[in-house]
């Protein structure tokens, strides 16, 4: 498998896990886990005849986001967060750092200004430790913009946080007034 195929089914991966497990046919429980074998045959269907476990592990295990996890005993796969679809990743409640920032493109400042950091289709808004980690998000979105969150303030304020297992701090808004543009 050649890096662009590789990256190619990462993303096809990622969409199914993520978003839209009945494109190829398959349920998420709901916790976001699927069977690795109905998702192989899956995707073998959806164009992609040679997949296989071998295949899948070597996405997984590579993958630079570190976007999904296997069950204890291999048999089941999901991504570790980014989902549109109602799923519980069991992640658990932790106390945030006290900064944390948010990397979107300088087209959504006026509206991030006005009505904060939303989720926007997703279950949690994501959140780095590291500017240059959020710089990067926001190369995806063209020109990039920085926000600093206050984590420790809105958890002092009630605000639930979460820690996914590839890294990423989630939390379901940061209202106005809690972030600002270094």
């Amino acid at each position: 498998m050649t890096e662009k195929e590789k990256k190619n089914i990462s993303k096809f991966i990622s969409k199914i896990l993520r978003h839209r497990p009945e494109i190829i046919g398959i349920r998420l429980d709901e916790h976001g886990w699927a069977d690795v074998d109905e998702l192989i045959a899956g995707v073998r269907r959806a164009g992609h005849p040679g997949f296989d476990r071998e295949m899948l592990d070597e996405i997984v295990e590579t993958n630079n986001k570190k976007r999904y996890s296997y069950s204890v005993d291999g048999r089941l796969i999901r991504a570790n967060q980014g989902h549109s679809i109602p799923v519980d990743v069991e992640l658990p409640k932790m106390t945030p750092p006290d900064v944390l920032w948010h990397g979107t493109g300088e087209c959504f400042l006026p509206s991030i200004q006005e009505q904060g950091i939303l989720r926007m289709g997703r279950l949690y808004v994501h959140l780095s430790l590291d500017e240059a980690t959020a710089e990067q998000v926001g190369r995806r979105h063209g020109k990039p913009v920085l926000l600093r969150v206050d984590a420790r303030r809105m958890d002092e304020d009630g605000y639930d946080f979460y820690y996914s297992v590839n890294g990423v701090w989630l939390t379901e808004k940061v209202p106005v007034g809690y972030f600002y543009a270094p």
